[in-house]
């Protein structure tokens, strides 16, 4: 039975078994370049759910009157690293392509299982 809180998690891990299935399983390069695209994707929501807490707010204190002791603050470091994160994975996302471009050119094909057998005949 699924618990209601954890639907996220369980949204992460299908979304990563799939981007990594994705990754395993297809020859194609582009192919390859989504399924990576997709398990990023879900790294980046598993760090932004554990730095969301439940009746949390922003980590910004109230008035200097105002009482606060209670207040629960939600963790903005995960929320930070993740942004450096996705401009990292979108440079490896151009740096992929750029690459599939070249081979494209080399070899006149983007399937893996093509390439290796023209690099076998060379």
């Amino acid at each position: 039975m699924l618990t209601p809180g954890l639907y996220n998690y369980w949204i992460v891990v299908i979304l990563m078994m799939t981007g990594f299935y994705t990754l395993i399983a297809r020859g194609n390069l582009v192919k390859k370049l989504i399924g990576l695209n997709v398990f990023q994707v879900s790294v980046f929501m598993l760090y932004i759910s554990m730095g969301k807490v439940a009746g949390g707010t922003a980590p910004i204190y109230p008035e200097a009157g105002a009482e606060h002791s209670e207040l629960a603050f939600s963790n903005p470091l995960p929320h930070v690293l993740i942004l450096t994160a996705i401009v990292v994975g979108v440079a490896t996302t151009a740096v992929g392509l750029a690459l599939v471009v070249r081979i494209q050119e080399a070899y006149g094909t983007i399937e893996e299982d093509e390439i290796r057998s023209l690099d076998e005949e060379l």
